[in-house]
């Protein structure tokens, strides 16, 4: 199941404007075939994302990191374009994704950062 911080994602929600959002999505694969089990989820959570109107724009492979802290580097990204905030919270929230598409996910992480960003107007 997808852990959300609840004070922010409540806070995320109340400060909701309607507007797309973008989720930047920096992952962490288990070293025991994660990689594999998120090609997995990807492939059950894509009509979940198709119904509540999401998109994904970009997923790629990380590659050593450049600038950062020891240990920072990502094993992969993602970026998720949602049509609102509620579409996102109508998404995590659906049946089909807690139970289908959230253990999948889940399983093939071992660490993961999931950082709402809006567009530039």
């Amino acid at each position: 199941m997808l852990t959300l911080i609840e004070d922010e994602f409540s806070r995320f929600m109340t400060e909701d404007d309607g507007l797309p959002v973008v989720m930047l999505n920096l992952l962490r694969f288990r070293p025991d075939g994660g990689r594999e089990q998120y090609a997995a989820y990807l492939e059950v959570a894509a009509p979940l994302l198709a119904k509540y109107g999401a998109e994904i724009d970009y997923v790629g492979q990380g590659l050593p990191a450049l600038s950062a802290e020891s240990g920072q580097a990502w094993d992969a990204v993602a970026l998720v374009r949602y049509p609102s905030r509620a579409a996102f919270a109508d998404m995590v929230q659906d049946s089909d994704y807690r139970d289908k598409a959230g253990p999948l996910r889940e399983a093939s992480l071992a660490e993961a950062v999931l950082q709402p960003m809006r567009g530039q107007d």
